[in-house]
C-alpha cells in the first residue's frame, strides 16, 4: 500500500465485518434518536436534512453543498402543505445526492435515484435466450442460469445477489463446468442484494487470502469524521475452487453488492472485467425514521478499493466493450463474444 497511516485491521469479511458494522450502527441509531423533531412539515424536513448532514458518508467526496441545498428546498416547506407535496420536496432534495442507496419511503411512495439512465444499456435480454447463449435448454439453480456454450466456454447469468446460494450448490455448478476452457460470469443488470453472497461466490476463485478493499464508519457529525479504514480480505473457500480463466461481464446496472463482487474479482490474477463501468453504489446503506413514520435509507459507511480509492461511482472494466448495432441485429451480444474470444 502506498497510503501511510492506514491500520490494516484484519476482518473476516463474511461474518466479522457485518458483526462489527452492526454494533457500530446500533450505536449510530441511538445517536440519531437523541434529538426530537416535531411531526409537521418543518420538523420532518429538519430531521431529514440533519440526518444527511451528520450521517451521510459522501457529502465531502461528491462535493455536495448540503447547506445550500437545504436552504434552497426549505423555501418550499409550509405548515399548510399536504403529505404528497412534502414527499415531493424531500424526494427532490435527496435526489441531489445522486445515490441509488438513498430512498425515502412513505405509506404510498418510494423514491429512487435512476443512476443508469444516462448511459448505454449494453444488455439485451432477448439475446441471452437465443440459440447462441442460454437458449431454452439452460440449467437453473439458486438464481444462476447457466450452460456450456458450443465453444466449450461456461456461461453463467446471475441476476440478483439477493438469491441465496449454498456451498453445495456452488460445488455442483463449478463441477458441471469442470471440463470447460474458461468461465463467463455475467452480472449485467444485477442491481445487488447481499454482500455476503458476493464474497461467498468470489471466494471460489482465489487460492489465497487477498486484500480487496477497506471500509470506514462515521465517528461524528462532521462531514469528514470517519474511523480509520478497516481492511477487507477475501478468504479462499474450503470447497471447490475454479482454477481457470474467468471473464466477469458488467454494465451500468451492475450496482451495490454487484459492485462489491466486481471489486473482489478484479483483485484476482485469472479474472478479466469486460463490458462497461459498473453502476457503483459502494456506501453501506443504513435506515432511520422521520417523525411522521416515513423511512429514509442512505449510505453511511464508505467502501474503498485496495488502493483506498472510492468505488461509489463505479469500477472501470479491464476491457471496455459496447454492444454494436451490427452484432445485435445478427443475434450476437458483443460483450459475451469478446469474452469468449479472450477466454479461448
Amino acid at each position: 500500500m502506498k497510503e501511510k497511516g492506514i491500520r490494516k485491521k484484519f476482518i473476516i469479511y463474511r461474518a466479522t465485518l457485518w458483526g462489527i458494522l452492526l454494533s457500530i450502527l446500533i450505536g449510530f441509531n441511538g445517536c440519531i434518536r437523541e434529538e426530537k423533531f416535531t411531526d409537521d412539515p418543518e420538523g420532518n424536513f429538519n430531521q431529514l436534512w440533519k440526518l444527511i448532514d451528520e450521517k451521510y458518508c459522501f457529502l465531502e467526496y461528491k462535493g455536495i453543498d448540503w447547506e445550500r441545498i437545504g436552504a434552497d428546498y426549505r423555501k418550499y416547506i409550509s405548515r399548510e402543505m399536504d403529505d404528497e407535496d412534502l414527499f415531493y420536496v424531500l424526494n427532490n432534495m435527496l435526489y441531489e445526492l445522486r445515490d441509488g442507496h438513498v430512498n425515502l419511503t412513505s405509506e404510498s411512495n418510494q423514491s429512487n435515484f435512476d443512476y443508469w439512465t444516462e448511459y448505454p444499456l449494453n444488455f439485451t435480454q432477448s439475446l441471452l435466450t437465443n440459440r447462441h447463449y442460454l437458449g431454452n435448454d439452460y440449467l437453473e439453480k439458486a438464481g444462476f442460469k447457466y450452460k456450456i456454450l458450443d465453444d466449450n466456454i461456461g456461461y453463467i447469468y446471475y441476476e440478483k445477489f439477493s438469491s441465496t446460494v449454498t456451498n453445495l450448490e456452488l460445488d455442483e455448478i463449478l463441477t458441471y463446468f469442470s471440463g470447460c476452457d474458461g468461465l463467463i460470469i455475467d452480472v449485467r443488470q444485477n442491481t445487488g442484494g447481499t454482500a455476503t453472497n458476493s464474497a461467498k461466490i468470489a471466494s471460489r476463485f482465489t487460492n489465497e487470502k487477498v486484500l480487496t478493499g477497506y471500509i470506514q464508519h462515521k465517528t461524528g457529525p462532521g462531514h469528514n469524521d470517519f474511523s480509520e479504514p478497516y481492511a477487507i480480505y477475501l478468504e479462499p473457500s474450503p470447497n471447490i475452487r475454479w482454477q481457470k480463466k474467468v471473464a466477469v461481464l458488467t454494465n451500468r446496472h451492475s450496482y451495490s453488492a454487484t459492485n462489491d463482487f466486481v471489486n473482489h474479482m478484479r483483485c484476482l490474477p485469472n479474472v478479466l472485467i469486460i463490458g462497461d463501468t459498473t453502476g457503483g453504489g459502494s456506501g453501506m446503506p443504513f435506515s432511520s425514521e422521520l417523525p411522521n413514520g416515513w423511512t429514509v435509507r442512505f449510505s453511511a459507511s464508505p467502501h474503498f478499493d485496495r488502493d483506498m480509492n472510492h468505488i461509489e461511482w463505479g469500477i472501470d472494466p479491464d476491457i471496455k466493450v459496447d454492444i454494436s448495432q451490427w452484432d445485435e441485429s445478427n443475434g450476437l451480444d458483443s460483450i459475451i463474444e469478446k469474452a469468449r474470444k479472450l477466454l479461448k
